[in-house]
């Protein structure tokens, strides 16, 4: 046979298979809007939940990709936990195989090109009068249906050729390093064309030609399987921690899922045989194959259920940022809920903690006009985490345990923590205003409103209540000092305005901005205040610092907590 014209019909197929399988995910995407994200955000409360949503839209977009970067979003949004996420993980696994089911079930039992064609001619009419409407993106993915129904055709008068002349069962390397060797083209195969679809088409057309055997083509399958997981990998390079859990989650299960059943592959053959019969399925290479695939997946996902509980803390120790840990509480552990001194103890450390972050995030915002924003983003996230698990901590302290001392005092452990977080709002409001604020050319002006953020900044290091000098008295003269400096810039800008020194505008926006820097300080000295307080009247120890912590969190109760 010549060689040269079926390689170019085996590329051209191919071909064919990578741009069908583009248009019909994007086509159905943009048809179902955001529907399909509704669903997934209102159908995944629970794991078992999850997992059937993530099925039914996996094969409703035939694309795992789009349905793991949805999930991605939402567990970085708050909306899923990571043990929710796994669940549709497992779902979009078992819903890649309708892939199969279609090429099995329309590929070979009808002349391709009695409805292939037709298919992609209404498609692109659809697509040119609809243009961006939800007709013209629905009518792309039925071109895409008609384009990959043509490269089925292709591709099964190619392999019917090469059936003829190339015979793998008599290859050398048949024996027991076939399957593995098998396996790997199914992986070579998936992360060179991008896609497990397409990588599974082919081996479905192929062993539908005679070109493969069933059991050879199963572990090619197999390996497309493991292949996929090529494409989550390369999207959590440089991605958030919850993308590269996520994307773990993907290749534990998918490689997991592989190796037992290259393990027990005659056994599942036989299994998949059976449950053909079982369903009155006519005997055919690809409608076993697409079975199989199914059944290897539903396996993957009933062996992987019980330990999705241990997968999900596994990773949650993993790929963890400095931002994460700082989010989590270091002291605040139920180890020490039953004991009043240590628990109030506890608490006392953890608002150490947050002033400590929150004289960080002032003195960013006030020293530089270009303060870094994305860092005070992280920075104020971490403070709203710790509030949320100093005022859960709080709440599910045994009162039953604790002296009427510790008990009045844990109200303003609340209040502390809301102080900081008011602090952190402020001085992130502070680095969004700075942009609006020209430059002064009026030097008097400028001057003091350099001076009073030096001042300010001052107050802050004075008053960060990790810093052994810290005196609550000399706190209070320097905030009052502070507010006098206020009064008088506030007044010298109301001056330079109406005497048109600077703009109208810009008076406004520089008296906002002092304002708030003015609230800032307050905020911060109250706090300090409360703690120096606590720290005498109750006759604690001078708590640690955050560095010389010794505590060891429970994983489950600090991501509940937060």
């Amino acid at each position: 046979m010549e060689w040269a014209p079926t390689a170019g019909s085996v590329a051209g197929g191919l071909g064919l298979f990578l741009i069908a399988i583009m248009l019909i995910s994007n086509g159905l995407r943009m048809a179902a809007g955001n529907t399909l994200r509704s669903i997934l955000s209102k159908w995944t409360r629970t794991r078992l939940r999850g997992l059937f949503s993530g099925a039914l839209i996996t094969a409703v977009v035939q694309s795992s990709s789009a349905v793991t970067a949805a999930t991605i979003g939402f567990v970085n949004a708050g909306l899923l936990n990571l043990a929710q996420s796994l669940g549709v993980i497992y779902g979009s696994n078992i819903g890649t195989t309708m892939t199969g089911w279609i090429v099995a079930a329309l590929g070979f039992r009808f002349k391709m090109e009695a409805f292939a064609l037709p298919l992609i001619g209404i498609g692109a009419f659809m697509r040119i009068l609809g243009n961006d409407r939800r007709m013209g993106a629905f009518g792309e993915a039925l071109a895409g249906f008609g384009i990959f129904f043509v490269g089925i055709g292709i591709l099964k008068t190619a392999f019917e050729g090469l059936a003829g002349n190339f015979d793998f069962v008599d290859m050398e390397f048949y024996g027991a390093m076939a399957l593995p060797l098998f396996m790997g083209i199914g992986i070579l195969l998936t992360i060179l064309m991008q896609s497990s679809s397409a990588a599974i088409a082919i081996t479905l057309t192929a062993a539908a030609s005679d070109l493969l055997p069933v059991d050879q083509a199963a572990a090619v399958v197999i390996g497309a399987n493991v292949g996929t997981t090529s494409t989550a990998i390369l999207a959590a390079i440089g991605a958030t921690a919850n993308a590269k859990r996520t994307a773990a989650a993907h290749v534990i299960f998918n490689v997991v899922t592989a190796v037992v059943a290259m393990l027990i592959l005659p056994g599942m053959l036989w299994a998949t045989a059976y449950i053909r019969t079982l369903l009155g399925i006519a005997p055919f290479p690809a409608t076993d194959l697409a079975l199989f695939h199914t059944v290897f997946n539903i396996l993957g996902a009933i062996l992987m259920w019980p330990f999705t509980n241990r997968l999900a803390l596994f990773l949650q120790k993993r790929f963890r940022t400095a931002e994460e840990d700082e989010a989590q509480p270091q002291y605040l552990d139920s180890t020490v809920a039953h004991t009043p001194v240590l628990a109030l103890n506890a608490l006392l450390m953890e608002l150490k903690r947050m002033g400590g972050i929150c004289a960080r995030m002032g003195r960013s915002a006030l020293s530089t006009e270009l303060a870094g924003a994305r860092s005070l983003a992280a920075d104020r996230g971490a403070m709203s985490s710790l509030e949320l698990a100093i005022g859960d901590f709080v709440a599910n302290l045994d009162r039953a345990h604790l002296s009427t001392d510790v008990t009045e005092f844990l109200p303003q452990t609340i209040r502390v923590s809301q102080y900081y977080g008011n602090v952190a709002e402020l001085a992130a409001a502070i680095v969004d205003a700075n942009p609006q604020l020209e430059h002064l050319t009026y030097e008097e002006l400028a001057e003091k409103i350099h001076q009073f953020k030096h001042d300010a900044v001052a107050l802050f290091d004075f008053a960060d209540p990790n810093e052994p000098a810290y005196n609550d008295e000399q706190a209070q003269v320097m905030i009052s000092h502070l507010k006098d400096s206020y009064q008088s810039l506030k007044n010298a800008l109301l001056h330079a305005g109406s005497s048109h020194r600077i703009a109208v505008l810009q008076m406004t926006l520089q008296m906002d901005q002092i304002s708030r820097i003015r609230r800032m300080l307050e905020q911060v000295v109250k706090a300090s205040h409360y703690i120096d307080s606590m720290n005498h009247e109750l006759g604690l120890a001078n708590p640690p610092t955050a560095g010389n912590s010794e505590a060891i969190p429970q994983e489950e109760a600090i991501s509940d907590a937060s």
